[in-house]
């Protein structure tokens, strides 16, 4: 029996080997894309994903319901008495609320069970970092409630920062106006983005052409992180089918800063479908969001 299992969503984009290593459980989000619908075991290769997203296709997500989160958990009690769950941002899905509602009814059917849901306020590969310190604190022997107390005391320098190709897809989701994003693509300008106390995306700044963003991204490290910069022995960026920037990023870091760690893997197809393809985002470990 493991000391406590870990369970996540899909959502934190993690590679399949690192859950398999891991033993994380996952809860699916469904998708669909050119009327067909994609969850676990039927999944669309990303890239073949962002390929019909460039040629105009819009894809359209579903969160996890508290039946499926149900069905992850039960599949959890086989291999330990302790379920530790790190949620995508209830400020971006339901996905939380229905992981809560499963744990609930589990506490009510298996009295001895002991299980914690805890909102990470994070998304894509920041919800992946948050799983990866509750993964590296079980591997030094900490127990369920001492890793989960220090992440709900510590959410917040979860810091998420990212940019997008493309501003009609941010239309899409509401976060600019439709002038917004006709103007702003015909003058190259690129937005800088972070996910916010709450686990809502909100807009930093915004910028001119895409190399200067991906500056940009570095540079919001250099100030966020602060005090914090040390405790980064790892970094994870994340991109929307576009891992030469990816690369880039992860380059300017090691150049910058002296971390050699990086997690790199694509933004999967339920945030991407929001953030669309040439997304690049930095996740790291700082003072504040």
């Amino acid at each position: 029996m493991e000391q406590f299992k870990i369970v996540t969503d899909i959502n934190a984009d993690l590679p399949a080997s690192y859950l398999e290593e891991n033993g994380i459980g996952v809860m699916y989000l469904s998708y669909t894309i050119d009327q067909n619908t994609y969850s676990k075991g039927n999944e669309l290769d990303f890239k073949e994903f962002y390929r019909q997203m460039r040629e105009g296709k819009m894809p359209t997500t579903s969160q996890v319901n508290p039946e499926e989160a149900k069905s992850v958990f039960l599949e959890a009690m086989k291999d330990s008495s302790e379920i530790l769950c790190l949620s995508f941002s209830s400020g971006l899905s339901g996905t939380y609320n229905s992981a809560r509602i499963a744990a609930d009814e589990m506490l009510e059917e298996y009295p001895d069970l002991k299980i914690r849901v805890i909102d990470s306020k994070c998304a894509s590969l920041g919800e992946g970092l948050f799983v990866h310190k509750a993964v590296t604190m079980r591997a030094e022997g900490k127990s369920m409630q001492e890793t989960a107390d220090w992440l709900e005391e510590n959410i917040n320098h979860f810091v998420h920062v990212f940019t997008v190709d493309d501003l009609n897809h941010l239309y899409r989701g509401g976060r600019v106006s439709k002038t917004a994003a006709v103007i702003g693509t015909m003058v190259n300008i690129k937005p800088i983005l972070r996910v916010d106390e709450e686990g809502h995306l909100v807009p930093i700044s915004k910028v001119r052409g895409r190399k200067k963003s991906l500056h940009e991204l570095v540079d919001y490290m250099e100030k966020k992180a602060g005090s914090y910069l040390s405790s980064n022995d790892i970094v994870f960026i994340s991109h929307g089918d576009c891992i030469e920037d990816a690369n880039f990023v992860a380059d300017y870091i090691k150049e910058k800063f002296g971390i050699s760690q990086f997690l790199i893997n694509h933004v999967g197809p339920t945030i991407g479908a929001h953030s669309g393809p040439g997304t690049m985002a930095l996740f790291f470990i700082g003072e504040s969001r």
